[in-house]
This record gives C-alpha cells, sequence and structure tokens, in this order.
C-alpha cells in the first residue's frame, strides 16, 4: 500500500495536526481483554475529537504479541470495528495507526496484518536494532514500507530507544512510503536532529511532524524550526501528537491543539508557558517520572479508572503496580490544574460508550 492511497481527506488532516492517542489495553480483574471497556475507550478517544489512534504500542502493551497472550490481532480487529461505526456514522476523517515492533521478518508480518485490518500507517519502532548500523536499520525501515506506509518512532533510550543520528533521519525521511515521525526521545538536541533531518531530506512537505515528547508538548506544538538548506531557510513546524500521555484528558488536549493551531497561545510568551509547564508537571505524576518512568502504563490507567472508562489498573504483567507517591502526585496534578481534565465531558458520555 502506497501513501497515495489512504483516503485523500484522511492524508491532508493528518499533515495539518491531529491529536493522537496512543490505546490502553482494557483488562479485568482476571487480566484478561474487557472488550466492552476496550470498544469505550476507541469510542472515547474518537468522540473527543481524535484524529487517529494509535493501536498496539507500548501503551497497548508489548505482550499482547506473546503466543500465549494474542491479543494483537484481536485488538486490532476491535479497533478496526470502532473506527469503521464511527466513520459511518459521522464521516470524519481519522487515521488508523498500528504499532509495529521487532526484527524485520516480524515487523513486515504485523504491518501486513495491520494493512489487512484496515490501517493506514504504521508506527515503527526501531529498539530491536540497539547495535546495528543506519544502513541495516534503513534496510528494514524499507522493508517495512514496501507493505504500508510508516511513521518513524525516535524513543527515548530510558524505555528502550537508542540515539538516532542527523544522518539516519535525512535518509530515513527519504523512504518514499513515509508519511511522518513521532518525536520522544526527550532531548532538545536530538529533537532537532530529526527536523534538520527531514528539512534536508527534500521532502519535508511529505513528512510530518508529530510531537511524542511528553516532557515538551506545548512548547514543540508552538515551535517553528527555520532550518538552512542551500542558502535557503525552511521553515517546518510540529503540528501535532502521538502520546501516550493523551490517552488520558483527551477532550481537553484538542481543545489544546485547536487553540494553538488558531494562533491563540501566541498572544502571550508567558501564559503559553505557564501552560506548558502545567501539562509537564502532570505528565510527571501520569508517567511516574520520579521513578524513571516505571508506573508509566498504570498511571493512564488510574486516571481512566477514576473517570470510570476502565475497571481497574491492571496490566498483563502482575508486577506493574503504582510505584510509592504516584497516586499522591495524581491527586496533587488533578487538585491543582483542574483546567486540564475532561472529567466532566466523560461523565456526559460514559455510560453511552459503554453501552
Amino acid at each position: 500500500m502506497n501513501y497515495s492511497e489512504i483516503p485523500k481527506d484522511v492524508l491532508t488532516r493528518f499533515r495539518q495536526g491531529v491529536v493522537i492517542p496512543a490505546l490502553p489495553l482494557a483488562l479485568n480483574q482476571s487480566r484478561k481483554l474487557d472488550e466492552r471497556r476496550q470498544r469505550a475507550l476507541m469510542r472515547y478517544y474518537l468522540d473527543a475529537g481524535a484524529g487517529g489512534v494509535a493501536v498496539a504500542v507500548h501503551t497497548t502493551q508489548f505482550e499482547i504479541r506473546l503466543p500465549k497472550i494474542g491479543l494483537f490481532e484481536p485488538v486490532l480487529e476491535i479497533a478496526r470495528e470502532e473506527f469503521d461505526s464511527f466513520q459511518h456514522r459521522t464521516q470524519k476523517p481519522v487515521i488508523r495507526i498500528a504499532g509495529v515492533i521487532g526484527r524485520t521478518e516480524q515487523a513486515v508480518a504485523e504491518a501486513r496484518l495491520a494493512l489487512k485490518n484496515g490501517f493506514h500507517a504504521v508506527l515503527l519502532s526501531v529498539a530491536a536494532f540497539a547495535e546495528d548500523s543506519n544502513f541495516a536499520i534503513l534496510e528494514h525501515c524499507r522493508a517495512v514500507a514496501e507493505v504500508i506506509p510508516v511513521i518513524g518512532f525516535y524513543l527515548q533510550p530510558a524505555v528502550g530507544g537508542r540515539k538516532l543520528d542527523v544522518e539516519f533521519w535525512r535518509e530515513f525521511a527519504r523512504i518514499e512510503n513515509v508519511i511522518a515521525i513521532k518525536m520522544a526521545p526527550f532531548n532538545r538536541y536530538h529533537t532537532l536532529d530529526v527536523v534538520r533531518g527531514v528539512v534536508e531530506s527534500g521532502r519535508a512537505d511529505q513528512v510530518a511532524l508529530y510531537t511524542g515528547n511528553d516532557d515538551n508538548i506545548v512548547v514543540d506544538l508552538l515551535s517553528e524550526y527555520q532550518i538552512p538548506v542551500d542558502s535557503t531557510i525552511h521553515a517546518k513546524r510540529v503540528v501535532g501528537g502521538l502520546l501516550g500521555h493523551w490517552a488520558v484528558w483527551t477532550h481537553a488536549a484538542v481543545n489544546l491543539l485547536e487553540s494553538v493551531q488558531a494562533g491563540k497561545l501566541d498572544r502571550d510568551v508567558k501564559e503559553a508557558l505557564v501552560l506548558a509547564h502545567e501539562v509537564t508537571d502532570t505528565n510527571a505524576a501520569f508517567f511516574d517520572v520520579a521513578h524513571n518512568f516505571a508506573g508509566c502504563i498504570v498511571g493512564l490507567h488510574e486516571v481512566l479508572r477514576r473517570q470510570g472508562l476502565l475497571e481497574g489498573i491492571w496490566t498483563l504483567d502482575e508486577r506493574e503496580v503504582l510505584s510509592p507517591s504516584q497516586k499522591a502526585e495524581i491527586d496533587r496534578v488533578y487538585a491543582v490544574y483542574p483546567h486540564l481534565n475532561d472529567d466532566e465531558f466523560v461523565a456526559q458520555n460514559r455510560d453511552k460508550w459503554l453501552s
């Protein structure tokens, strides 16, 4: 599938910039799939105004691929059905993204399953190539891109990523079926490497930049980079976000991005930076930064549990629990930043989504 086969309205909206939550996995107390609540999460994100959802990514738990778990394709199928239902009901364009991991054989097989289930693109992790050369990783990326459009992923080292230099990103962006890059190195220098690589690739108009820098969401969205190439200055912006953070308080995130795109935050730099730090502070609580991200998945689950969308915070790995003081930190950010949550929106719609 070539990117030109993605519906034009979907690709146009994606390139303009949208909110894309990373889908959590809904489990019951027996740590089995809770299909009712899994569907409710999809309905929440789409009704909240998200321009797409990323499925089978880190937030969905990589263990869904294990043969003894066997949830990779079932979760893709549930998402496909909810995407189909939403688009039939609303006629709104949304992009369907599936996570793909592993070495080339596994990644290509997962890409084919994503294509089979109606997904438009894959978010391609190269964490399995920790010691490989740029050339080897690029060959891997080309193999996946022959199957389906690809979104690159610069993952922070703290959760399994590796450093990828500007030369890598320049050549990666030149792969014809690459449509975007999610920048999540949690590092300003490395983020700049991605932007520069994309601009220098000559495909800046075709490759959208999405923030995954949960520690700098608002600053990324407000930033314009001006990259000189051959005596010409090329402007490039981060148009949206593909974020685990946006798996909670999603309706508020949509309002935030709309405010950025409308220029509302350009009027007062101080106010914008205050908001940026508030969002980062909430992320620190949700992602358990104090304990090196150990509770990053269950922290999101805890927020969704409080909103009544999840029954509990269970994950496939019973060792994953809230870290000491994490619950108190979530209590704190709820109390001090009430304008950032979307509890009222969820309360108004929860029963409908769960029906």
